[in-house]
This record gives C-alpha cells, structure tokens and sequence, in this order.
C-alpha cells in the first residue's frame, strides 16, 4: 500500500475553505468515479472519499485542508502520478478562491 498525504495552508476561513472542498469532492465523484460523503463541524469539516483502491479524508479547517489517502497495490504503482493530479486540482481550486478571500480582507478593513 501506498500512502499520500498532502497539506495546504490557506486563509480563506472556513465558509469558503469548505466550497473548495466541496467543488473538489464534486470533481472527484465526477472524474475518478469517487464516492464521497461530506461531514460538516463547528470547527472543521470532513470529506470521506472511496473507490477501488483507494480509500481516505480531507480534513477541512479554516487555515489548512489536509488530504490523507491510502492507495491500493495496483494503485499504488501510480501514487507519483495520482499525488500530481490531486495537488493540481486543490492548487487550481484554491487559487481561484484566494482573489475573492483578499477582496473581502481588504472591506472589513476599511
């Protein structure tokens, strides 16, 4: 088995820390045939996802989303590849959102 684990510091807060976890949810049901259940908390939120040969949990906090997964043995062969892509659709995810986060510090500010 192989392990990815992959960490994201953000300061979107978590109203819209949890729309980036839930549109990448989405694209994961979508595009790797992902089944993800979504667990709203208080203080953070949790997004379980599964298939075959691969099971795991991002972990959604108002500063860090935090993606741990366990890949199985036939999967495991492609952990570099299935790591990439992963890190490539929370990047694009949250670099859309950071603009809009930075527009509304910048109002409370003023």
């Amino acid at each position: 088995m192989a392990d990815i684990h992959i960490e994201r510091k953000h300061s979107l807060g978590l109203p819209e820390a949890r729309k980036v976890a839930f549109q990448w949810a989405e694209m994961a049901e979508e595009k790797f045939d992902m089944e993800c259940t979504y667990e709203e908390g208080a203080t953070e939120d949790l997004v379980s996802f599964t298939r075959s040969g691969v099971s795991g949990e991002l972990r959604v906090t108002p500063d860090l989303l935090e993606l741990n997964a366990k890949l199985g043995f036939l999967l495991g062969a492609f952990k570099d590849k299935i790591e990439g892509e992963i890190v490539k659709n929370l990047d694009t995810l949250l670099a859309k959102k950071a603009p809009a986060a930075k527009k509304a510090a910048a109002k409370k500010k003023a």
